[in-house]
């Protein structure tokens, strides 16, 4: 069976380069029918919040990405310390002492000598007394993975063949000095343990893929099918990582985005398919396939998000809205007329509320100094109420006839002083409103 997971950390809200990754796994599990676990990658104590998990969630279900199972590397701990234990009996787990300043200069040297500045297992070379005294003087040190120096090679799912030279990467660090279980580690044995068939991640994965690679087969472990896409990049090909806490889904939320719009975006950007509105979750997944995406960075541009999100809305009966019709100040019986005039006239949801504000106590007129007799005369012509949908064109035809008016020089005018708008709604919609709300008060 196809299992796939999520695995966020919840250090902060996610935003939506996590979103990417949520979605694509998210897809691939369903389009097989299979598992989509979520599992929060708890084990720094110091930065993992519970708020941010229960953010997680909230920002997942307003999305409509619902998990089977949820998973907390930090119940698995116990876990992690056999798969360490059983690294240490193969001697493919070795403790290293030095400090970052020490790495550093190690790399310096390496660089200016024109070699890969990867570390050079001097480690390995201690004897238990001279690792004793290293304790003793700097406390535990890290533990780190020793890699076959062999080529390792995946077919990607999306970058396609990948081959990286295992002499190239340094050994990696699993669990730190304070005896915290890195992600690299972790990752490998909940993904073996827990059968996850397919991993997608972000492209600044890859050279740690081929490291796990070599840990899950250590452990006897089976390698996921592994695909790796491309990064963000703003809508210039800058760097979007610094504003990425700027992007968080809840502050797109905040900001009217709907979800739709949201997942049918994601769910297209960087592929060789142009992104297109979906109406609903089944749509998205069956046009998913991750063989279709490219390695080139990928443009985000959040403003892309609100020509979709007013399209959608106006797909929408008012069923689906009524909550937002109501919070706006629509009475009940205006909700119908009010939402089949504003629907076509809104980027968010939270654009109702002006349009409510203009029916229920008009605008101030719009009135060029040269129009003001001809509005006045439409005044006097205008039929008694109550007003319905064909107000609007008898009004208007009464008002040609009687001042030869036509055309732009007609409808301008009265829109502008009923609205205060150049633009707008259709005034055959918009007017019964307007009439029936006057009447009202």
């Amino acid at each position: 069976m196809t299992t796939t997971r999520f695995a966020p950390s919840p250090t902060g809200y996610i935003h939506v380069g996590n979103l990417r990754t949520a979605l694509m796994n998210y897809l691939i599990a369903r389009k097989a029918g299979g598992t989509f676990i979520l599992r929060i990658d708890d084990t720094d104590p110091e930065r993992s919040k519970e708020e941010y998990v229960d953010a997680i969630k909230q920002d997942m279900e307003w999305l409509g990405l619902h998990w089977d199972r949820i998973e907390r590397q930090s119940d698995r701990l116990d876990r992690y310390a056999e798969a360490a234990d059983k690294l240490r009996e193969m001697g493919r787990f070795y403790e290293a002492f030095e400090t970052p300043t020490e790495l550093d200069l190690k790399r310096k040297k390496q660089l200016n000598m024109g070699k890969p500045p990867v570390y050079d297992r001097a480690a390995l070379n201690l004897s238990d007394a001279e690792k004793e005294a290293l304790r003793a003087e700097r406390g535990n040190g890290v533990w780190r993975f020793k890699l076959d120096h062999e080529r390792i090679e995946w077919n990607d799912g999306i970058l396609g063949d990948i081959s990286i030279d295992a002499a190239s990467v340094s050994d990696p660090v699993l669990i730190r000095g304070d005896g915290q279980v890195l992600y690299t580690i972790a990752s490998v044995v909940d993904d073996t343990e827990m059968g996850v068939t397919d991993v997608v991640r972000g492209s600044d994965h890859v050279t740690n893929t081929a490291t796990q690679i070599q840990i899950i087969e250590a452990l006897g472990g089976t390698c996921p099918r592994f695909a790796h896409h491309s990064l963000l990049t703003g809508p210039q090909g800058e760097a979007l990582s610094k504003r990425l806490g700027t992007l968080a889904l809840r502050d797109l939320r905040e900001q009217g985005v709907q979800p739709m719009a949201l997942l049918s975006l994601m769910a297209r950007l960087g592929s060789s398919d142009p992104v297109e509105l979906r109406s609903d979750m089944a749509e998205l997944i069956e046009g998913f396939d991750v063989n279709r995406f490219g390695a080139a960075p990928t443009k985000f541009d959040v403003q892309d998000l609100f020509p979709l999100t007013a399209k959608h809305l106006q797909s929408l009966p008012l069923a689906d809205v009524a909550d937002a019709v109501a919070e706006a100040g629509v009475p009940a019986e205006l909700a119908e007329p009010f939402w089949a005039m504003a629907r076509e006239n809104i980027t968010t949801l939270g654009d109702l509320k002006g349009w409510w504000e203009l029916c229920r106590d008009g605008a101030e007129p719009l009135i060029a100094d040269e129009d003001r007799d001809f509005i006045a005369e439409a005044v006097a012509l205008l039929p008694e109420g109550p007003f319905d949908g064909e107000t609007w064109g008898t009004w208007t035809k009464a008002v040609k006839e009687a001042t030869g008016r036509k055309g732009k020089s007609l409808f301008m005018p009265l829109r502008k002083a009923l609205t205060g708008m150049e633009r707008g709604p259709e005034m055959a919609t918009l007017l019964p409103l307007l009439q029936v709300i006057r009447a009202r008060g």
